[in-house]
Order: structure tokens, then C-alpha cells, then sequence
């Protein structure tokens, strides 16, 4: 997903829609991005253990988890599904309004997502899907960083992403708007190959 395709280009999700589904793609404010063919393992460790660990906790609550690929539509007001130019694929989310799920994915900001940094992605899930999932409203933003074992929490306050908080993946740690819900690290961790630097 590191670098656009056609920036001269513009595109909506109606375009999106007709693209081959081999070639996977998000679209930010028209602008299309390849995504990165398969992650590193680490990455898939990560996004499955912490879907699993949201899905055991959410049993038979309002609150549905999705592990990517899932289509998560970002209008900017009411317009039609065809028009919209924004189209992410967090790798873990959780919808707390089950009237934004519908056939084709989710419609309107997920209350809670997390992107895996890649080596590949890490510059665009900090800065550009950062802006975004910010304008979209979505309540609270996780990034894990593989490599350092860091997390970075960003909580949307007032419409904006204060200042993050930086975790280490130990222990738990509690997901803010889902009360009574955390995500342990300790043995995930202990699954994930050594670092290489």
C-alpha cells in the first residue's frame, strides 16, 4: 500500500467496485493505493489474535469485530455509496451500530480500529489513514508497532486525536470506548519471531 496508483486521477467508490478483485486497492479522498501483497507473519499473528480476543469478548453484545479485508465505506455526509471517495480496510474493527453494517461492508466510522505497521505501510497508517480515521470520527484509533513492541493509542476528543499514548505490548491494555474489554499481549507476543533490525 505504500505508493498511489494514477494520482492524476480520481476516483469514487463506483469505481472501486469495478476494479478486479485480485488487485486490492483503498481509495483516500479519490486517491487509489495498492495495498501490499501478504503481510509478514508477525502482522497476521497479530491482526488474528487480536480479532479472536475481540471476538471472545463481544459474544452476544451489540458490538461486532471484523478482521481485514472488509470494506469500510467513509462518506463525508449523506451522499450515495457510488460517490463516496474514501474506502479503508483496517486490519482489525469494531461497529457498534449495527445500521452502518450491510452486505457490501461497513458504511460510516467504526468505533474502534487498529492498523499492524508494516515496513511497507507504516508512513501512510500514521499520516494519511491517521487524518482520515480523525475526520471520519472514529472514536479510537491502535497502532501496533511489530518491530518495537510499542502500541500507539490516538482517542478522538472534541472532533481531533490528542496527543497519543505510547504502550508497550505487555500485559493488557483496556480499549477506551469498549469498557470492560482489553487485549492481553503477553502470550501473543511470546508467538512472534525475533525482530530483525
Amino acid at each position: 500500500m505504500g505508493y498511489a496508483q494514477r494520482k492524476e486521477q480520481r476516483f469514487t467508490y463506483a469505481d472501486y467496485q469495478r476494479w478486479p478483485e485480485e488487485a486490492r486497492y483503498e481509495l483516500i479522498d479519490g486517491e487509489a493505493f495498492l495495498m501490499a501483497p501478504a503481510p509478514l507473519i508477525e502482522h497476521q499473528i497479530i491482526a488474528g489474535e487480536i480479532f479472536r480476543q475481540l471476538a471472545n469478548a463481544l459474544d452476544g453484545q451489540a458490538c461486532t469485530p471484523f478482521v481485514a479485508p472488509v470494506d469500510v465505506r467513509l462518506p463525508r455526509a449523506d451522499e450515495a455509496d457510488e460517490a463516496i471517495d474514501t474506502v479503508v480496510q483496517p486490519d482489525v474493527l469494531v461497529v457498534c451500530d449495527p445500521a452502518k453494517i450491510d452486505r457490501r461492508g461497513v458504511r460510516g466510522a467504526p468505533d474502534w480500529l487498529v492498523e499492524v505497521l508494516s515496513p511497507s505501510t507504516a508512513a501512510h497508517d500514521q499520516i494519511a489513514k491517521r487524518r482520515t480515521y480523525e475526520r471520519a470520527g472514529v472514536r479510537e484509533y491502535w497502532l501496533v508497532h511489530p518491530g518495537d513492541r510499542t502500541l500507539t493509542v490516538y482517542a478522538l476528543i472534541d472532533g481531533q486525536y490528542g496527543r497519543p499514548e505510547i504502550y508497550e505490548l505487555k500485559d493488557h491494555t483496556p480499549i477506551g470506548v469498549l469498557p470492560g474489554v482489553s487485549i492481553a499481549w503477553d502470550a501473543l507476543v511470546a508467538r512472534l519471531p525475533q525482530p530483525e533490525y
